[in-house]
């Protein structure tokens, strides 16, 4: 064969891991929180940032993304998980929903999840997925928490988009090391002329999610908790 055929591909099937937590005593369906972790961290820390912050009735789900790297900390390499790449990041985003949808289809078949109360909860990279998912599937959540992201590229040009209404938090830092303040601005000011129900506030913080953040998701947050 003369000239070599390109970007073929074989279809695979992969597991997609997550953690899940149910408070005891839960008897009907609970309102569900789905944390999704930043590049190079994991489901188990998203989990524990996640116990930080809901009311004492919600159920947690922590997602963790498929593509698997070493990472480099102070005591060595340890094996990080990220959502996507530039590298066909169109499939990222495809298998980010289908893992979001079909979780939520089994938590509520399986009596765990209230279909109506569902919330996104994102950090880092995870930001800008979870709005990706929130536009175009903007029936599924009943609200979400963005912290230290970014927003979809393509929010003013991707006719797929639509605007939730969920009511969204979005959460920035001044001293970030990865958003510069003019980008937080700009994304600051496209979602609220894209939302119907948006709050934001900057925090004196780097990338990272501070006490500070937390009790204000966590006060946030007890409006959709018992009784809602």
């Amino acid at each position: 064969m003369e000239n070599p055929q390109t970007d073929l591909h074989l279809t695979a099937e992969i597991k997609l891991y997550y953690d899940l937590f149910v408070p005891d005593g839960i008897i009907e369906p609970a309102p569900l929180l789905i944390s999704v972790h930043g590049y190079g961290a994991h489901k188990r820390y998203m989990m524990r940032e996640a116990k930080l912050i809901v009311p004492p009735n919600f159920a947690i789900v922590s997602i963790q993304g498929p593509h698997q790297h070493f990472r480099e900390t102070e005591t060595g390499y340890k094996i990080g998980f990220g959502w996507l790449t530039d590298h066909r990041p169109e499939e990222s985003v495809a298998l980010h929903h289908k893992f979001i949808l079909d979780l939520v289809d089994r938590l509520v078949s399986d009596g765990i999840a209230d279909p109506k109360r569902i919330h996104l909860f994102g950090f880092s990279q995870a930001c800008a997925l979870n709005f990706r998912f929130a536009f175009t599937h903007p029936d599924v959540a009943a609200s979400i928490l963005g912290v230290c992201g970014g927003i979809p590229g393509n929010l003013e040009t991707n006719p797929v988009y639509q605007p939730t209404a969920a009511p969204v938090f979005y959460l920035t830092s001044d001293n970030d090391e990865f958003y510069t303040q003019e980008k937080f601005a700009s994304y600051t000011a496209k979602l609220e002329a894209f939302l119907p129900d948006f709050r934001s506030r900057k925090y004196s913080a780097k990338h990272e999610i501070t006490a500070e953040m937390r009790e204000d998701m966590k006060s946030w947050l007890a409006r959709f908790g018992t009784g809602s």
